[in-house]
């Protein structure tokens, strides 16, 4: 519900700035601030009594990250669900997740690997994994990259949290594999990023729930995966996109993955929001948002045949 201040000065006391005052911070010009409000929602500022409009911190963050979205090539009609989809998950700073939450983003923010692995490490002992994506890592994903959108430091930090992370979950794989039996799930990345985060939560939860992975995370031709398919005979393929593909392409080529095996396809991570409504009668393919509603996909047509109480 929209709210109003009496004067537009006393809302700036309070840390509400005017639109003029956003577009100097954000880049983005008043007229393009408004289109988005009237347009498609994607921001809500309070109001003066006069109607002028008042933002704070959390509208600033909220179009930077709108800003890193057209970045990548996504459409303005489809940002906001891929932003509200996230902010579902930016729980940290209001449940006894936060200490920990906050202890890593300092580690980060430090640079100190050793103090971000002894954080995750006391987390890891006491809670299963996908309770630790759910509050923990995906929030913490989410609050740096809000952060990153300042780019001074942004490239170190990055470099540091990513190469610790593949290593963390990267080396939980490794001892995984060895212990788990049968058919693996493949998991392939469709971005021009050589690393994805949210590729590696997936195979992590995969992982933890007792199914072989084999992840191939420099991107793959798709029709180079026909030979993949016929040498590892897995029992699922996972495509990860955190960008917009050339659906068109996808039409062509991932109904040619299911032949002659019928294996099944999810496509997971942001663009299987932004393709939505181009793929969802494909058949053979299932859409999940992020790592969490991947799992719960890959469980439910038993291509994962761990338990889920373990999981909860």
């Amino acid at each position: 519900m929209t709210q109003y201040f009496d004067d537009p000065e006393l809302g700036a006391a309070d840390g509400w700035v005017p639109i003029r005052e956003v577009a100097r911070i954000t880049g983005v010009n008043p007229v393009t601030l408004r289109a988005w409000e009237r347009r498609y929602g994607l921001i809500v500022p309070r109001r003066t009594a006069k109607g002028h409009r008042l933002y704070d911190d959390s509208h600033v963050q909220r179009i930077q990250s709108i800003v890193s979205w057209l970045n990548r090539g996504v459409a303005v009609s489809q940002v906001k669900q891929l932003l509200d989809a996230r902010q579902s998950i930016n729980l940290a700073e209001h449940n006894q997740w936060g200490g920990l939450h906050d202890e890593m983003m300092r580690a980060v923010g430090g640079l100190n690997e050793r103090q971000l692995d002894d954080a995750f490490n006391r987390a890891l002992a006491l809670y299963p994994p996908r309770t630790l994506c759910r509050h923990l890592l995906l929030p913490l994903l989410l609050s740096l990259e809000q952060r990153w959108h300042s780019p001074f430091g942004a490239d170190l930090e990055r470099a540091l949290f990513q190469s610790w992370l593949r290593t963390k979950l990267g080396t939980r794989l490794y001892h995984a594999n060895r212990q788990h039996h049968g058919a693996p799930l493949l998991l392939l990345n469709l971005c021009e990023h050589r690393f994805e985060p949210g590729l590696w939560l997936c195979a992590w939860l995969v992982s933890s729930a007792g199914c072989p992975v084999d992840l191939l995370e420099w991107p793959v031709p798709l029709n180079e995966l026909p030979l993949a398919i016929e040498r590892l005979a897995p029992r699922g393929i996972l495509l990860y996109a955190s960008q917009p593909l050339d659906s068109g392409y996808l039409k062509r080529q991932l109904p040619r993955l299911r032949e002659p095996t019928g294996v099944p396809l999810v496509l997971a991570g942001p663009a299987a929001s932004i393709h939505q409504a181009e793929l969802r009668d494909l058949a053979g393919l299932s859409l999940a948002i992020d790592p969490l509603a991947a799992l719960e996909l890959m469980q439910a047509s038993l291509l994962v045949d761990g338990a889920k109480g373990y999981l909860e």
